[in-house]
């Protein structure tokens, strides 16, 4: 055998974690404090202490000066945003300098056992402070960013979208650097992660099919919370919550229907409340018998419309006349009304008032009736 063929290939190097990189760099120590530093050398427990000590004070000094100086600035402001962030930032900088000082620290101190172990748990938890300091601010954030007006960045609609992806997020770039920190290679983990979740993904399909569905919606926004819509399965309700999974409709009888997200996805949804206005038109069909004056049918219906207290006077209602049936000339009464969960109790009075209106003013509204000529009386017997 050739000695190419019997090289065998080099492995990778191992990942250097953190505590490697802090024992590599000799110069991390600031010049003035040099000849200190090189005093307090032999005496690397004592060292180590003053450390701590001077860290904790410079994160209580930058706690106290630096950002609760910035939180009274912000308070001048109307907007709230600024006031969450400082708020929130607060403690993982504290932690961050105190940590820090703490790593330095163990470095410096030198224990016989579990430095290495030591470093990159305190490192883990500056890394996890972030995250979770992180959760808390992207939900009150997005909250404050809705409830703005004045700032249209985010839609109330699109909170819950943006307020998972901004998680997950989160997550995955603290898992990616708690891996680099403890020198683990994050290229196998992100294969096995592939690998399960293929399987979760057949699994699970059903769940994820609601979910990707719970995104398009909000992205999307076909209707949103307080609208009425009507699915082509037959349902009709307002809309009361939407969920990453479902969709909930209130209906005229007070019941919840749940919608699955896919379902209600791949659904053609007719939205009551939706156009340039909440405003929506109610259709009054109206017959009245042939050789009546149909000018003066308009003006009755007219008249009625504008008398009604629920129908809207802009736009203002109008009638149409739209063909001659068998037995009656047909007319539709137009009108708007301001919300469409009113549109059965308007529609209610005003075939209530169109029908005593018009026998007070004496026009009639025919009926299906049959009349019976005889010819010839067949004879007594």
């Amino acid at each position: 055998m050739s000695e190419a063929q019997s090289t065998e290939s080099p492995e990778p190097a191992p990942m250097k974690t953190l505590a490697d990189s802090l024992s590599e760099s000799a110069d991390w120590v600031p010049e003035p404090l040099q000849p200190v530093w090189a005093m307090l050398a032999d005496y690397p427990v004592l060292q180590a202490a003053c450390i701590a000590v001077l860290f904790f004070f410079l994160a209580f000094v930058v706690r106290a000066l630096v950002l609760n100086n910035l939180e009274r600035l912000s308070a001048r402001s109307s907007s709230t945003v600024d006031d969450t962030i400082i708020a929130g930032l607060k403690r993982p900088v504290f932690n961050t300098i105190f940590f820090f000082g703490l790593i330095l620290a163990v470095q410096a101190a030198q224990p016989p056992f579990g430095r290495s172990i030591f470093i990159n748990i305190i490192a883990s938890m500056i890394v996890v402070s972030w995250m979770l300091a992180g959760l808390n601010l992207s939900s009150t954030i997005l909250q404050a960013l809705g409830r703005n007006r004045a700032v249209n960045l985010v839609e109330e609609r699109t909170i819950p979208l943006f307020d998972l992806t901004a998680k997950l997020a989160l997550l995955l770039v603290a898992s990616y650097v708690l891996l680099l920190i403890w020198g683990i290679n994050p290229v196998g983990w992100l294969a096995s992660a592939g690998i399960v979740g293929i399987a979760v993904g057949f699994a699970a399909k059903d769940t994820l099919a609601n979910l990707f569905s719970g995104f398009f919606i909000l992205a999307d926004a076909p209707y949103k919370i307080g609208d009425y819509i009507n699915l082509d399965t037959g349902e009709r309700g307002k809309v009361v919550a939407i969920g990453m999974r479902s969709t909930r409709l209130l209906t005229r009888d007070d019941i919840e229907i749940t919608v699955p997200n896919a379902v209600i996805a791949n659904a053609k949804i007719t939205n009551e409340s939706g156009g340039p206005y909440e405003k929506m038109r109610v259709r009054i069909d109206v017959g009245v018998a042939y050789g009546s004056d149909l000018e003066k049918v308009c003006a009755v219906l007219q008249k009625v419309a504008e008398a009604e207290e629920g129908v809207c006077a802009m736009p203002e209602p109008r009638v149409r006349a739209r063909g001659f049936g068998a037995s009656s000339v047909d007319f539709q009464l137009l009108a708007w009304i301001d919300r469409p969960e009113n549109r059965g109790l308007i529609n209610h009075k005003l075939y209530m008032h169109i029908y005593k209106a018009l026998n007070e003013s004496g026009i009639e509204i025919p009926y299906t009736k049959q009349d019976l000529y005889i010819k010839e009386m067949p004879e007594a017997r």
